[in-house]
């Protein structure tokens, strides 16, 4: 008895004693239960519910509306639309197959849009919202919104789309906008303006589209939302709004610039016209050029065929990246360079027997014209080339080149445009740095001669020659050529100017440019365009200009026996009225023929509009006006047809005088001075306008 009490009492005490250790044990446990509670929601609350919060919470970028593009009076360039778009998040709509096929009773899916959505999808997330279809219609709209339950993943978004009204006018100017790629990304990094384009799926990429993208584009708001654990938004928590993109006010009048335009016709070629007060391009033509619409949303393959392998080059902003040898249209400001050189005086008579000799070798007039004693303004008026050719060895290449230089020849205008050539404005400096070898680099005698009629080594943009032509009919004074008049920032009625002050003043003699500019006037009166302003009712001032494509060398030029794109450039410079001149103008025809019969009656249609404003008088309804379309051959006797001048070479000449290729009239290879270009050609060349800008091609949808 006394046994089984003792071995009761003895498993009592050991269930006493583990029921002590499993409640000091549980104790412990809730112990550090609430230690790590109390860790978490004491000690990390701050931290935690931050990202609790995160989570609950999604920041939703919203894009800004791009700002519009305007003409200097209101007429719209760019606008933007609102559209809708259906996205899909790939990570969460299934399989891609499958969803295209249920959606084709709501939201029809092409083929197009099949590829052009698993591009986008490759190169980003899964998990980031793709377009699948744009620019849906309000039925089907409204349809997949009644329906959208269905489709986990895909979304119905309302997005700003970009529109260009004018469709290929001005669209050179105006460019384009595309999809934001890797290089756009990269570049925003490092200008540190990412975090403005969150949300924003495309960039300007050609034109002022481009260059004023940090202006158009605005500033990004945002929109903090409540959503569940699939992502479903609940409620708004907080919004900050968008500030929408600057508006641009052009200094372009689309009248104008249609009115440029058409009188081109089919022809290809460039206008760009100026106020010299103040420097507003008031139109700026690149023909042919193309509908920036194409670009918005990518580019289909068969319309960018159309545009990169025409033979036109419409992707090609003449104006700003073609160069060219202008011909006589050099003459005036050569003739000032004389003067103010105090190398000739205007009234200083010289005798041109139809050529002009140096070194054992002649250069004629076109077609042997004999002027007999001719002084400067005679030489202009008729265009002699001998009288040129004889000053420019008198001048010097040198000197040549730094009384040009201030005139923008050669040089970067800054336009507000991007892709601007320099072009060349030969001197011995350039060649030495233009060229390797030591008789390449050599600048011989002979080659002054055919620079100082505007062919040779010269080679400038057509923007250049009016802007230089703009500084002629304001006496000297540059203005900053510029395409944007001012910025009408969002919410703001006042426009901030681009250009207000003078950028510099030519030092010249008021005397000289007098000088010049009347006997420009004559050209029009009596002289080469005499035809083709025949009745207007404003006086112009002006010179005509035709330049080689290719070397004559020796031959004459016949346009009927060559290739059409081998025929002669046609050139007009010009302002008006010849007193206080309101406008400048500088214009090329490509392969037009002759600058008398082609590029005039073209100016004399500009400025009838914009002098006259009857719609009347254009250059069709002048006498001996070219057509559009038809291509002009040999000159007729009032025609300027100087730049056509014939060599002889005399057997014995001394070898220091320029080599044959040089000599002549034949043009320089027209590349940058970026780079040292090839030796002169001898043989056909093509125009300097040759390939298509490449990098348009980055917006291609297949």
């Amino acid at each position: 008895m006394f046994e089984f009490k003792q071995t009761g009492q003895q498993q009592k005490q050991r269930f006493r004693l583990r029921a002590w250790v499993a409640a000091v044990f549980a104790l412990a446990c809730f112990g550090v239960l609430v230690a790590r509670l109390w860790h978490l929601q004491v000690d990390r609350y701050e931290g935690l519910a931050a990202r609790a919060d995160r989570n609950r919470i999604a920041v939703v970028p919203i894009p800004p509306r791009r700002g519009e593009i305007v003409d200097r009076n209101g007429e719209v360039l760019a606008r933007n639309y609102r559209a809708y778009t259906l996205e899909v998040v790939p990570a969460m709509a299934g399989p891609l197959d499958e969803l295209f096929k249920s959606l084709q009773g709501l939201v029809p899916v092409t083929p197009a849009d099949e590829r052009r959505f698993r591009r986008r999808v490759s190169e980003s997330s899964r998990y980031a919202s793709v377009m699948l279809r744009n620019n849906l219609t309000e039925a089907e709209a409204s349809g997949f919104a009644a329906h959208s339950f269905l489709y986990p993943g895909v979304s119905l978004k309302a997005r700003w789309v970009r529109e260009y009204p004018q469709g290929a006018s001005a669209g050179h100017v105006v460019g384009y906008i595309g999809r934001i790629s890797e290089t756009d990304v990269e570049m925003l990094e490092e200008e540190d303006r990412l975090g403005n384009y969150r949300g924003t799926e495309v960039i300007g990429k050609k034109g002022l589209e481009k260059t004023w993208e940090s202006v158009l584009h605005g500033r990004t708001g945002l929109e903090e939302v409540e959503v569940t654990a699939t992502g479903r938004p609940m409620r708004t928590l907080r919004r900050i709004d968008p500030v929408p993109g600057s508006k641009l006010v052009l200094s372009l009048d689309m009248g104008l610039q249609r009115v440029a335009e058409e009188a081109f016709g089919n022809r290809r070629g460039a206008l760009v016209a100026i106020e010299p007060a103040t420097g507003d391009v008031l139109a700026f033509v690149s023909q042919p050029s193309f509908d920036p619409n194409l670009f918005v949303d990518g580019i289909d393959v068969d319309n960018w065929k159309l545009l990169n392998e025409s033979p036109d080059h419409p992707l090609i902003n003449r104006p700003l990246y073609g160069t060219y040898p202008i011909g006589s249209t050099y003459k005036p400001f050569v003739a000032l360079a004389a003067l103010e050189l105090g190398k000739r005086r205007a009234g200083d008579r010289f005798y041109d027997p139809g050529f002009y000799e140096f070194g054992g070798q002649r250069f004629r007039n076109a077609g042997s014209a004999v002027y007999g004693m001719t002084d400067m303004t005679r030489a202009l008026v008729v265009s002699s080339d001998t009288y040129f050719y004889s000053l420019g060895p008198e001048i010097g290449v040198n000197a040549l080149h730094d009384f040009m230089k201030p005139f923008g020849f050669g040089q970067l205008t800054g336009i507000d445009l991007e892709g601007e050539r320099r072009g060349i404005l030969p001197s011995t400096d350039w060649k030495r740095a233009a060229y390797k070898s030591r008789e390449q680099q050599r600048w011989y005698a002979g080659e002054t001669i055919s620079v100082a009629v505007g062919q040779g080594y010269n080679s400038f943009t057509l923007l250049q020659l009016a802007q230089a032509t703009s500084v002629l009919a304001n006496d000297g004074v540059y203005m900053k050529p510029h395409l944007v008049r001012g910025v009408l920032a969002s919410g703001s009625v006042q426009v901030e100017p681009t250009v207000s002050e003078p950028s510099y003043k030519v030092p010249l003699k008021q005397a000289n440019v007098d000088i010049i500019k009347k006997a420009l006037v004559e050209v029009v009166n009596s002289g080469t365009a005499r035809r083709a302003f025949a009745g207007a009712p404003y006086q112009a001032a002006g010179k005509t200009g035709t330049a080689q494509v290719y070397s004559l060398r020796g031959g004459q030029y016949r346009a009927s026996q060559i290739d059409e794109r081998l025929r002669d450039h046609a050139l007009f410079m010009s302002f008006a009225p010849a007193d206080k001149p309101t406008i400048a103008i500088a214009l090329i025809v490509e392969n037009g023929g002759w600058g008398a019969s082609v590029a005039a009656p073209l100016a004399r249609k500009v400025f009838d509009y914009w002098l006259a404003r009857d719609g009347k008088g254009g250059a069709n309804d002048v006498p001996g006006a070219a057509p559009p379309g038809d291509m002009q051959g040999e000159p007729g006797p009032d025609e300027d047809a100087s730049d056509h001048a014939v060599i002889e070479e005399d057997a014995d000449a001394p070898p220091e005088i320029a080599p044959a290729p040089a000599m002549g009239n034949t043009p320089p290879p027209t590349t940058d001075t970026d780079r040292a270009p090839p030796a002169p050609a001898t043989k056909p060349r093509v125009p300097p306008v040759v390939k298509a800008a490449g990098s348009a091609a980055g917006n291609i949808a297949p």
